[in-house]
């Protein structure tokens, strides 16, 4: 470890918005208990990244956290979803509606098989009916009903899984139930241990959200805040390092010097970006380099790639953090 990962650090340096380049490029010191891996946000011209940037911060500190709104999930569609929900069998399953013409599928009939194995009630229904009871435009035969999703605290993610440090995924802002769904299945395939989500102007776990994740809810630790900057000021003391990523960063994921410690990674709004109070509260904000003529990519499928850049990072130095026990299929 350097000399530089030995410095500790205080309290954030404050800076008046976005600032000029100097300001981008000054260094900050890390929240107590950890040492410095990388420097801060570098100095040079913008590149475009994945997920976009807007107007002026609208997001306000959360008057309280006591009683978050909850995260759903309780109505599950989708083959992958509901089979994964029986898998796991971490929550309690009132019931699964499955289609009367559809058990040729190889998957429905497993969910027939795993309802048995588990005493859920299985009731088959028509087309006409399931289509009734959908919540989303192609339920693929099956619907389950299910207890809700219950949230952990920060301190639960904070915590090292195994001998594989925290990598935890934090959400500024992603309305889209199919944005928020495909980052929860990239997040549980490429090796986060958690996932931060809030509980204003924000998607929470709806049939959507559910069906996009295929079943990765079961198996990913999500914690609900009223606000994601004092958030990320929990996680930071708690050794944590704060990873934004932002289209107009000027550094690149190539700058990223901390991709094997714990880190939480931040993903902006859709077309927003991050707002200027939670990136306030990161240590880097890094882009992902768009050598196309797009500007961006969707906030899920910019996830997916910093996801996996930080997935490579962590399995060259030995951690084990792609590399974790599946549940049997």
């Amino acid at each position: 470890m350097s000399a530089e990962r030995g410095r500790r650090r205080g309290a954030p340096p404050q800076r008046s918005g976005r600032g000029a380049d100097a300001q981008r490029g000054e260094r900050r010191t890390r929240p107590p208990g950890r040492g410095r891996g990388g420097q801060a946000r570098g100095s040079g011209p913008p590149n475009r990244s994945g997920a976009g940037r807007g107007g002026p911060n609208q997001e306000q500190p959360a008057r309280s956290q006591s009683r978050p709104r909850g995260l759903g999930g309780d109505h599950v569609e989708g083959r992958q979803a509901v089979r994964e929900l029986l898998r796991a069998g971490t929550r309690k399953v009132h019931e699964v509606l499955i289609c009367e013409d559809a058990h040729s599928a190889a998957t429905l009939a497993e969910i027939v098989d795993l309802a048995g194995d588990r005493r859920v009630p299985l009731r088959e229904v028509t087309r006409r009916k399931l289509d009734e009871v959908a919540l989303t435009a192609a339920p693929q035969g099956v619907i389950a009903k299910a207890a809700a999703v219950q949230p952990v605290t920060l301190e639960e993610l904070a915590r090292p899984v195994g001998n594989t440090p925290p990598l935890i995924v934090a959400t500024d802002g992603v309305t889209d139930p199919g944005n928020l769904g495909a980052i929860l299945r990239t997040a549980e395939v490429a090796g986060a241990t958690g996932v931060v989500l809030t509980s204003h102007r924000s998607a929470n776990l709806t049939p959507a959200a559910m069906k996009a994740a295929a079943g990765a809810v079961e198996y990913l630790p999500i914690a609900l805040v009223g606000g994601l900057p004092a958030a990320l000021a929990k996680l930071r003391d708690a050794g944590l390092w704060a990873i934004g990523l932002d289209g107009h960063a000027p550094g690149g994921l190539e700058s990223l010097r901390v991709g094997d410690e714990p880190l939480v990674l931040v993903l902006g709004a859709e077309g927003r970006g991050l707002s200027a109070l939670v990136e306030r509260r990161c240590d880097q904000v890094v882009s992902i380099p768009v050598l196309g003529r797009i500007e961006s990519l969707n906030v899920a499928a910019a996830a997916a790639v910093a996801l996996f850049d930080i997935a490579r990072v962590r399995k060259g130095s030995g951690d084990g953090s792609t590399a974790r026990a599946r549940n049997p299929a």
